[in-house]
């Protein structure tokens, strides 16, 4: 597996892909470099730009939230914000195959690719009322902060670099990606990473609420989807039967356990979930199928390879000893197919892309943070290619959940940081 070799990876990347490029901040001095850069007549303008966007911002964030994007389902609203970046200008605009919406703005020297990303996706079925509620100063809607507001961020800070005519030395790759959440399995930025046709040098995620994170790690994560088959019969009539529900059942008790115990004692933090239950046809039948689906997660891959480990065994045996103990008919059989697979991965904090973004915060008189988060740019950080994770602003919470709120408060606190990252990063032309 895959997941055994990252450890080693991670190791090698001080003397890999992430070296310090592009770089004028002399002996580390990032901070000196961001109040230098901050103090530009240019990013004044764009910063400037910025606030007068404010308000426009904040209605497009409604626009946009009340296209519905589920999973496998974010072409409409793709296809609107294909629209907005072309209308910002300055950039050639594609949607790739996938379905990625992508804006790509040419650098002076063109030598480097960095990308400023947010994701299209939401974890909600299609049918969810995406409707947005104003309460007083507050928007409530499923989707408003993760990742509408991450979008929005992307989308103006292309709008304040146009308007303030700020000319980057590297290319800058404007994404909003598909099939960040749940079982998209990072299909949009692994399609773009590995088979695109854009060669990327660094990755700054608009993915988190707040401002002052700067998430430079990446929880690993395993996800199976678990399926238990049967003949299936009457309740009554073929009482008896192995009935995969209650097989199932068996194996998320020995599963628990089992994982149990070995999250109490992991050197680092490592969790487990069944999120997803289904099967049957009616309650007087003995269900022909029974499925569940299995999230593991850690920040260290040789604790995802033992819960993996732990995962494959106990549900095998507990599976095996209800087999054995049925009282008639045929065995149940198990079907394992593997859903998601984020790598756990690390930008080193020496590299310029954290030491800028770090500094830029600190311009702003943030405390900037570093830490941990699950994303897309788990899969950078897997390639090799430096990614960091930075807020969208304002106060959110309940990410995920039906009554998820956004509020702006110095919302433009969080794009001018993120604005400021992008032009050191890639190299503002003199």
């Amino acid at each position: 597996m895959r997941l055994l070799f990252l450890s080693i990876s991670i190791l090698l990347l001080a003397g890999s892909g992430f070296s310090q490029t592009s770089s004028s901040a002399k002996g580390g001095n990032y901070t000196q470099e961001a109040k230098k850069l901050k103090d530009h007549p240019a990013i004044q303008s764009a910063f400037e730009e910025i606030e007068r966007l404010n308000p426009q911002t904040i209605e497009e964030l409604i626009l946009l939230n009340e296209i519905p994007a589920p999973p496998f389902g974010e072409s409409k609203r793709g296809e609107k914000y294909q629209e907005l970046l072309q209308a910002a200008g300055g950039v050639t605009v594609w949607k790739d195959s996938i379905g990625n919406i992508l804006a790509l703005r040419k650098g002076t020297e063109g030598k480097r690719t960095i990308a400023l990303d947010g994701h299209l996706d939401t974890v909600f079925p299609k049918e969810t009322d995406v409707s947005v509620k104003r309460r007083g100063d507050t928007l409530f809607a499923p989707g408003i902060g993760d990742n509408t507001r991450g979008l929005m961020v992307v989308l103006t800070v292309l709008r304040a670099l146009e308007k303030a005519k700020i000319q980057t030395k590297d290319n800058i790759l404007f994404v909003a990606s598909v099939g960040e959440e749940g079982n998209g399995d990072l299909r949009g930025v692994k399609y773009l990473v590995d088979r695109g046709d854009v060669d990327l040098h660094g990755w700054i995620s608009i993915d988190v609420s707040g401002v002052g994170l700067v998430a430079n790690r990446g929880t690993g994560s395993l996800r199976y989807k678990v399926t238990v088959s049967g003949p299936g019969g009457h309740s009554w009539g073929d009482f008896g039967l192995a009935n995969p529900h209650h097989a199932l059942g068996q194996m998320i008790h020995a599963f628990s356990d089992a994982a149990s115990q070995f999250t109490s004692s992991a050197t680092s933090k490592t969790t487990f979930n069944v999120g997803k239950i289904g099967g049957g046809t009616s309650v007087n039948s003995i269900p022909f199928e029974s499925w569940m689906e299995v999230d593991m997660r850690s920040e260290e891959d040789h604790n995802l390879s033992s819960m993996d480990s732990i995962f494959k065994s106990s549900i095998q045996q507990a599976l095996q000893e209800y087999n054995d103990n049925r009282n008639t008919g045929p065995a149940l059989t198990l079907q394992l197919d593997q859903i998601g697979f984020r790598p756990s991965g690390m930008t080193p904090e020496g590299s310029s892309l954290v030491q800028r973004s770090k500094a830029a915060l600190d311009a702003f008189g943030q405390r900037p943070r570093l830490g941990i988060m699950s994303g897309n740019a788990n899969w950078l950080m897997y390639r090799s290619i430096p990614a960091v994770t930075i807020g969208w602003g304002g106060q959110s919470d309940k990410a995920h959940s039906l009554d998820e709120w956004w509020m702006d408060d110095h919302g433009t606190l969080a794009i001018k940081p993120a604005l400021l990252t992008l032009v050191a990063e890639s190299g503002i032309k003199d």
